[in-house]
């Protein structure tokens, strides 16, 4: 897995703004279980960023298992705004099943 994080890395020097490769490193960071580094990662995804959808449901559950699900369900809300612009149902519907689970009740 280290050598997967070390290939990312390498991309990364030459494409510093790829969102994709970020979020690739976060997950490969979470993998390896450095949640701490994947969380701020995927935090910078979305700050520069704000419409790389697939970050909002992977930071809720990063969220989750910290236990700040307040902070998570803040992001998935934020993510549920962002998949309706898009017209991404299919995020959308996600984004709703993890507010669901944690009893969280929207229109």
């Amino acid at each position: 897995m280290q050598d997967r994080l070390k290939m990312i890395e390498t991309m990364l020097e030459t494409n510093p703004k790829d969102s994709f490769l970020h979020y690739a490193a976060a997950l490969e960071h979470q993998k390896n279980g450095d949640a701490n580094t994947a969380i701020k990662i995927i935090q910078k995804i979305i700050k520069n960023d704000p419409d790389y959808l697939a970050s909002y449901y992977q930071l809720g559950k990063m969220l989750e298992d910290k236990s700040k699900m307040t902070e998570a369900v803040e992001v998935y809300k934020a993510g549920k705004s962002i998949a309706r612009k898009q017209n991404d149902m299919k995020t959308l519907g996600e984004l709703s099943e993890a507010l669901m689970l944690l009893d969280v009740y929207e229109d």
